[in-house]
């Protein structure tokens, strides 16, 4: 016998005085007689049911005691009530005091007429015709002469509560297709009843029908809109109004009578394609290109609709000509990218001609031969300062555009922003105190470590110019997990799980009519000549770059809040990392010290030096030779060819500009020079965006590139790194990783 292991086991209630009887019961009944109980078991379960299969599980019984016949229909009762009923009864005949057997069946059945029940007696106190006498003809009665064998109890049990079992399924079967006839009959009378309403509604739809037609045939041929019903299969123009003929440039009567569409609808995208007109699928605005015969091209927005036309399932189209609209939304965008460009233009014209101003005044004066030595230095030293200030401006640029090289890993944003708030705080000045707060813990996100500092740094300026007079301005950390509706509250907003931290001061606050315009580049309220403009936008680019964006919180008068939304790092980038941010490549003694400094010139490892720009080459190659570096110059990747061939040394690395006039660029000289000798190592220089190399420095682990402008110390830095996994003797052995130079020391 079978059962589901997730099947309760039958429940069996065994009614009788004495003690011995319940425990022989639950012997037999709840597995406990062992391997004899077992080959019983399986001897009585195929006479009864035919060979079990070999993986089924046996079925063992849940059998309960009473010693009454008035404790055994409480139980009943109450097994009842639970959901959970007993669904076979072994009842001794005779149980002093109170009722016999028979009697307690009387009771048992008055509450569950479905329990099966098994009378065990070892006198003959009834006859079969008492029991039927007093219990009626009853096919769930079975009698046990006592002493009892256990193939007989076993016997019993199964074929009962199998019986049972089967009763209480054909029971609910009976009750379902009851239920189906009932719910079946009810709903023909329903049907019956709609039908007889469907044919007196059928006589007004036609009626009414008429009506929309003559309606539906008046808009259609005055409708403004350029209309058109047309059959798919074969394809023809069934009717067009005035609009859409003139849209089509053809006739009605040519339209009418074409075979295939005159005029070409196209989609519009990088891959144009005809339109494809379907009945199951129809057009909800396919922005296209209406081609005429005679040339002339309209845009429109292409809607199609399935109608019935008496048996018949034809397409309504609609299109909607907006070719004077398109252009004017171009010219449009037009002007507002000049203006753009024009505010961009004057702003970094602006600043770099400051710059300038000072750098050509101080070589002026330095020309000029009258100058003392202190001067001389202090020349020297403004001079270097704002060269470095026009890089910085150059990577504000390249922030604000979203084109400056990150290298992200996942970072634990409380512990980062722990380590650089102290070392920031300084830039603020006394009147500004810092007070940092974070959540217990926050998932890591994948971040630049410089590009944080940069945001947090704008950031923590932008909340001390909002409060000249002192503040203490907020650090404070969480996470978001952002819904869609969320995000559609924000434009720059998406769903997904996001780590935030937001600076807040409590100065001034940011004006209405101002706040739509706080991250254009150049862009300051702070009075000209007192700030670039570019705070705000460098933030806001680098946090694009990191696929976050920035919410602002502000009231006039009582501070702002600029909040920053970064996305969790995905688990299979935080596979392997512990966070910990790799350590900084440390300067050589030679390289930190004065830049002429070094081996004797012309004694040190061989550079092949290939830049196009004279000046950068001559100065870059004068540099090297002071250092003690041999140095091969060329012009270009074809001169750097003839070099490897004739000049008779194998360079130890090639210093190359990636953009280059000639057939190849630095990239494909590297290539080429690293197949003649793999050992060959590799420095890219570029005035360009990090962006042209990146796919190098991706598929190239060990590369290094270095930014214009570079400071000689971060050439000479580099140059330490790349030679260093050589072992060079001229440089200290250790690690390389892939890593983008610092522009200036």
């Amino acid at each position: 016998m079978s059962a589901s292991p997730s099947a309760k086991a039958p429940r069996i209630l065994v009614v009788d005085d004495n003690p011995a009887i319940h425990a022989d019961f639950r012997k037999i009944l709840c597995g406990q007689v062992g391997t004899a109980r077992s080959v019983e078991l399986e001897a009585a379960e195929a006479a009864l049911f035919g060979e079990p299969e070999e993986s089924s599980l046996q079925v063992t019984f849940r059998v309960e005691s009473a010693h009454q016949g008035q404790e055994a229909l409480a139980m009943v009762e109450r097994a009842l009530q639970e959901g959970d009923p007993y669904q076979l009864a072994f009842v001794d005949v005779r149980m002093p005091p109170g009722w016999d057997g028979v009697e307690t069946l009387e009771h048992l059945w008055q509450v569950a007429p479905d329990l099966q029940a098994v009378i065990c007696t070892a006198h003959s106190d009834y006859a079969w015709d008492d029991f039927v006498r007093r219990l009626g003809q009853t096919d769930s009665l079975l009698i046990l002469k006592k002493p009892f064998e256990t193939i007989e109890v076993l016997q019993l049990a199964h074929a009962l509560t199998r019986k049972w079992e089967l009763a209480k399924q054909a029971r609910l079967c009976i009750a379902d297709l009851d239920r189906l006839v009932q719910q079946r009959t009810a709903e023909l009378v329903a049907a019956n009843a709609e039908l007889q309403r469907e044919v007196a509604q059928r006589l007004r739809a036609e009626v009414a029908l008429r009506e929309s037609e003559a309606r539906f045939s008046r808009a259609f041929e005055f409708s403004p809109v350029p209309l058109a019903l047309l059959r798919l299969e074969p394809f023809r123009f069934v009717d067009a109004n005035p609009a859409f003929v003139e849209l089509c440039g053809v006739s009605r009567t040519e339209l009418l009578a074409a075979s295939a569409s005159p005029v070409e609808w196209v989609t519009q995208g990088p891959a144009p394609a005809p339109v494809t007109l379907d009945l199951q699928r129809p057009l909800r605005q396919e922005s296209c290109l209406c081609k005429r015969p005679d040339g002339q091209e309209r845009r429109v927005l292409l809607s199609s609709q399935p109608v019935s036309l008496g048996q018949e399932t034809c397409l309504l189209l609609a299109a909607e000509d907006i070719t004077a609209q398109v252009r004017l939304e171009e010219q449009l965008r037009q002007t507002q990218k000049l203006e753009a460009v024009g505010q961009l233009t004057a702003g970094i014209a602006h600043e770099f001609n400051n710059i300038l101003t000072v750098i050509l005044g101080n070589i002026s004066l330095l020309q000029s031969g009258d100058v003392n030595p202190a001067l001389q230095a202090a020349l020297l030293e403004r001079t270097t300062e704002y060269a470095q200030r026009a890089a910085r401006l150059t990577q504000q640029l390249l922030a604000f555009s979203r084109r400056q090289w990150l290298q992200p890993r996942p970072l634990d944003l409380a512990e980062t922003l722990q380590r650089m708030v102290p070392l920031l705080a300084g830039s603020l000045g006394d009147r500004h105190n810092v007070r940092f707060r974070t959540a217990a813990a926050l998932p890591p996100v994948l971040a630049d470590p410089h590009g944080l500092e940069q945001v947090l740094l704008q950031l923590l300026l932008n909340a001390r110019d909002a409060a000249p007079n002192g503040d203490t301005i907020e650090i404070t950390t969480g996470c978001a997990d952002v819904t869609p509706e969320t995000a559609a509250k924000t434009p720059d907003a998406r769903p997904g799980s996001f780590v935030w931290f937001e600076v807040t001061d409590h100065g001034c606050g940011i004006a209405p009519e101002v706040l739509p315009r706080i991250f254009d580049p150049f862009f300051t309220t702070k009075g000209l000549g007192r700030a670039t403009g570019l705070g705000l936008s460098t933030v806001h680019g680098i946090v694009k770059q990191h696929e976050g964006w920035v919410e602002v919180r502000t009231r006039p008068g009582e501070g702002s809040t600029f909040r920053v939304y970064l996305p969790v790092a995905p688990v299979e980038a935080t596979a392997g990392q512990d966070g910990s941010s790799p350590a900084a490549p440390q300067l050589s003694c030679a390289a930190s010290a004065n830049l002429g400094c070094g081996v004797a010139q012309g004694q040190g490892p061989i550079i092949l030096l290939v830049e196009d720009e004279i000046p950068v080459r001559d100065l870059t190659a004068e540099l090297l030779k002071r250092r003690g570096y041999r140095v091969l110059k060329a012009t270009d990747a074809d001169e750097a060819m003839r070099l490897w061939e004739t000049s008779g040394a194998v360079p130890d690395l090639l210093l190359t500009d990636v953009v280059m006039p000639g057939r190849m660029n630095g990239y494909d000289l590297a290539q080429t020079l690293q197949c003649l000798n793999p050992e060959l190592k590799v420095i890219y220089t570029s005035g360009y965006s990090p962006d042209i190399v990146r796919e190098t420095l991706e598929r190239q682990p060990g590369t290094i590139f270095l930014s214009k402008p570079y400071h000689p110390r971060a050439l000479f830095e580099a140059i330490d790194r790349c030679l260093r996994e050589t072992g060079h003797p001229n440089n200290s052995s250790g690690p390389t990783s892939t890593a983008i130079m610092p522009a200036c020391a």
